[in-house]
C-alpha cells in the first residue's frame, strides 16, 4: 500500500454529482455545503457511530465481510480510530459480495444493539480469505467477546428489521453513486481503496484543511 495518497486519488464529495444531487433533496439544505455534515446524513437510527461528541470531523465506511480490501484496512482504521479523538466513524454494513455476508452485516448490528458492534466487526473483518461462509463468521464471533446468545436472540425477534436497515444502507450507496467496498466518505472526500494509516491520517489532515479544522 502507498504511503502517500495523491490528492488525485481523494474525490472531492463536491463534485461526485450523485451525491450533490442527493444532498440537494428536500431536508437536507443545512448539509449543502462544502464539509458535507456526513454524521447528521448517515448516521439514521441503528447505525454504528463511534468518536467524542466534541468531534470536528466525520467519516463514513461502506463496507463488506467478504471484502479483502477492507479487512486490509480494518486494523489501521481500527488504530486511526484509537488515536484521533477528534474523528467521528459511522459505519455501514454494506453486504454486497456474498449471500454470506449479509449474515455478517445482520449480526453485527445484532451485536451493536448489545453495545457490541466493534467487537463483532473486528472478530469478522480478522477472517482471512475471501468468500468466507456463513458458518466460519459464526466460528469467529463464537470466539471472540461477542455474547452469541444475545446476538442470535436479537436476529430471531428482530431479522427483518437489521435486514431493512442494510438494504437502506445499499439504497443510499446506490443513490450516492458507490461501485464498490471499501468506499469511505471522509469530510469534503470521498476514497474507494484499501488504505493504511498513513493514506487515512493523509486524507483526514487534508479533510481538516479543507473544512478549516484542525
Amino acid at each position: 500500500m502507498q504511503q502517500q495518497l495523491s490528492r488525485r486519488a481523494m474525490t472531492k464529495l463536491a463534485v461526485m454529482a450523485p451525491l450533490a444531487l442527493w444532498l440537494s433533496r428536500p431536508g437536507l439544505a443545512s448539509a449543502q455545503d462544502e464539509a458535507a455534515d456526513l454524521d447528521a446524513i448517515f448516521a439514521t437510527p441503528g447505525t454504528p457511530v463511534f468518536g467524542s461528541a466534541d468531534a470536528n470531523l466525520t467519516m463514513v465506511g461502506f463496507l463488506d465481510y467478504n471484502c479483502p480490501f477492507c479487512k486490509q484496512s480494518a486494523p489501521y482504521l481500527k488504530e486511526l480510530m484509537a488515536t484521533d479523538d477528534k474523528l467521528r466513524v459511522v459505519f455501514k454494513d454494506w453486504p454486497i459480495l456474498t449471500p454470506a455476508s449479509v449474515y455478517g452485516g445482520q449480526a453485527a448490528l445484532a451485536a451493536h444493539e448489545h453495545g457490541q458492534y466493534l467487537q463483532a466487526h473486528d472478530a469478522l473483518m480478522a477472517i482471512p480469505g475471501m468468500r468466507i461462509t456463513e458458518d466460519q463468521m459464526r466460528e469467529a464471533l463464537e470466539v471472540s467477546d461477542v455474547d452469541m446468545a444475545a446476538v442470535d436472540a436479537t436476529i430471531k425477534e428482530k431479522g427483518p428489521a437489521l435486514l431493512d436497515q442494510l438494504r437502506a444502507n445499499t439504497a443510499i450507496a446506490d443513490e450516492i453513486g458507490l461501485t464498490g467496498t471499501p468506499s469511505y466518505l471522509i469530510g469534503p472526500f470521498f476514497v474507494g481503496s484499501a488504505l493504511d494509516l498513513a493514506g487515512f491520517r493523509e486524507v483526514v489532515a487534508a479533510a481538516r484543511e479543507e473544512i478549516g479544522v484542525s
